[in-house]
């Protein structure tokens, strides 16, 4: 196999739609089935490019136990409340994610997802779908330097819509900086390395997309929060079709 086709394979197929698999009961796919991927350029907000970056002190695994790691428990490093349903087994090129982020008292926040574009020994990157709260591509990446093992993450985003945009520059943002952080917290306690993981924000284009403004329709927080309130509506509506069936 020459070098292109081996390369090749890391790949996820170009999709028009996004389709999810078979989900657990409880689970809420409302933003994810049928949508399209959406990278940086169509976003609505300011471009940034994050680094988080995490030396591992004191013990030097090699970059491809630390991605094998990474991959095979995604869902157990995402931050508490928040929860990743896909295909089983370690995350590959071409997965299809929903996410469930809960409030206190297990109420549906957010419902979003994932769509695995590239995976290999050493990174796998995802792109997110319409809706969500960012357009654009998170690499996560593990590189052996001089000396120690640096594991990463590199968002490349833009806010999806107006609302998002006005998210990220007050509170989201910082957000967004918890869940990584906390992600790389937690490479580090599985591999019981020490370490502080370190930020480089640059701002690359700072200049909004106003011909994106209509993404607000595809809004996920949104599109949750009507789908909370509505749950009353959708039980009566169960109920009564039930009951006619038993008529």
């Amino acid at each position: 196999m020459s070098k292109q086709e081996q390369d090749s394979t890391h790949w996820a197929p170009a999709v028009d739609r996004l389709n999810v698999g078979d989900l657990p009961e409880g689970a809420i796919n409302i933003n994810v089935q049928g949508k399209r991927v959406m990278g940086p350029m169509r976003g609505f907000g300011q471009l940034w490019q994050k680094t988080y970056r995490l030396r591992l002190e004191n013990v030097r695994p090699a970059p491809q136990e630390v991605i094998s790691v990474w991959k095979e428990n995604f869902a157990s490093f995402w931050p508490r409340g928040n929860a990743l349903y896909k295909s089983p087994g370690a995350i590959k090129a071409g997965d299809v994610g929903v996410i469930n982020t809960m409030a206190p008292g297990n109420v549906p926040m957010l419902s979003t997802g994932i769509y695995v574009i590239y995976a290999d020994d050493v990174s796998f990157s995802f792109m997110t779908p319409e809706g969500h709260p960012w357009a654009g591509m998170v690499t996560f990446g593990a590189e052996d330097s001089a000396d120690a093992t640096h594991a990463s993450v590199q968002v490349l985003v833009r806010a999806n819509d107006p609302l998002y945009e006005v998210g990220m520059r007050t509170f989201m943002s910082k957000m967004e900086d918890k869940i990584w952080f906390g992600m790389l917290a937690k490479i580090a306690a599985h591999f019981k390395a020490r370490g502080q993981p370190t930020l480089d924000a640059v701002l690359v284009d700072r200049s909004l997309q106003w011909s994106e403004w209509k993404n607000v329709w595809q809004n996920s927080g949104m599109r949750t929060a009507i789908y909370v309130v509505s749950t009353p509506i959708r039980w009566l509506k169960r109920r009564s079709s039930k009951g006619a069936a038993n008529r």
